[in-house]
């Protein structure tokens, strides 16, 4: 029985470790599958595609790629309560190979600061965009939002040059699966 007992406690004292963040926990499980993603979708654009745009009043590519770098950057350092790492400021014409490499070091940064996030934070001040302090939780919300919605936009761009982005690449090897048993 005491060796019951003891699977019991530890499996309640896990459980009652995983509870007290669960805001943080869901933002650290969803970070490998948007940075996969959406570096796999800069990468997937050719480098003479970056500065495409679908119409005049959008952003190039490879804006949208310095977009995503410096929203990684404000967002993560915010909800992990971490200094923002001194980087270069990126315009979206510096090129393929220094966008790609920015974008990959801003997820590396974002998962070194959610390591560091806790729940305890939420209400707590940050000063956001327009120099107004808002609680963290609002970095938060944003962060999964700025993933979804740059995740988005990256893979209408793609489609539109008419490349599949990650998320539809993996869909439509399955969908050839049932051919190949024919």
């Amino acid at each position: 029985m005491k060796p019951v007992a003891l699977i019991l406690l530890l499996s309640t004292a896990a459980f009652a470790q995983e509870a007290k963040n669960p805001i943080s926990n869901i933002l650290r499980e969803m970070l490998p599958s948007r940075a996969k993603n959406t570096v796999g979708a800069i990468e997937e654009m050719p480098a003479d595609k970056f500065n495409y745009k679908p119409t005049p009043e959008q952003m190039t590519f490879g804006h949208l790629a310095a977009h995503i770098t410096d929203g990684n950057y404000f967002f993560c350092s915010n909800v992990g309560d971490v200094p923002r790492p001194k980087t270069e400021e990126l315009q979206g014409t510096e090129g393929k190979d220094k966008l790609m490499a920015a974008v990959k070091a801003s997820f590396d940064f974002c998962s070194t600061a959610l390591a560091k996030a806790t729940d305890s934070k939420l209400n707590d001040n940050i000063t956001w965009f327009d120099g107004k302090p808002r609680a963290r939780a609002w970095a938060f919300v944003a962060l999964a939002s700025s993933w979804a919605d740059h995740y988005g936009t990256a893979a209408m761009y793609l489609r539109l040059n008419g490349l599949l982005p990650p998320s539809a690449q993996k869909a439509k090897a399955e969908e050839k699966k049932p051919e190949e048993k024919k």
